[in-house]
């Protein structure tokens, strides 16, 4: 498992957020798109914050409060945000997902994001390498 890189199985097409993106219509992609969260960028394409489900619960609070939930993006999202490089090999990726208790993480490339790998990604690799060896290295998206 460890030949196996991150690059090989991460996402390359990744929903992201801008700053200014305004929270409620955030709210409504994520849920559009049945994802728990996405990366914030900024307009160079640097990765910036990241935006999830629990990250919205103050939009709640918020709403409650001042009878209307407001807000950008850059008010909700959490920074800083721990990633990865694409060439890390998912072994030790599995065990920082043991540790870390992650549902995913943004992968960036010097400062850039370029994908973004699931706990499910980690798992196809398994998968691939284990049951399907056929399939091996063929699992990128």
């Amino acid at each position: 498992m460890k030949s196996v890189k991150v690059s090989d199985y991460m996402a390359r097409k990744v929903v992201t957020f801008h700053l200014n993106d305004n929270v409620v219509t955030a709210l409504g992609d994520l849920l559009d798109r049945k994802i728990s969260g996405a990366p914030v960028v900024d307009d160079e394409g640097a990765l910036v914050g990241i935006l999830s489900e629990v990250d919205l619960m103050e939009v709640i609070v918020q709403d409650s409060y001042y009878d209307e939930a407001q807000g950008i993006v850059a008010d909700y999202m959490r920074t800083p945000v721990d990633t990865i490089e694409p060439d890390m090999d998912i072994y030790s990726l599995a065990e920082r997902f043991l540790k870390e208790h992650r549902r995913r993480y943004p992968v960036v490339k010097n400062g850039k994001l370029v994908g973004q790998i699931s706990r499910r990604d980690v798992l196809r690799a398994v998968q691939d390498f284990l049951i399907h060896p056929e399939r091996r290295k063929r699992g990128s998206r």
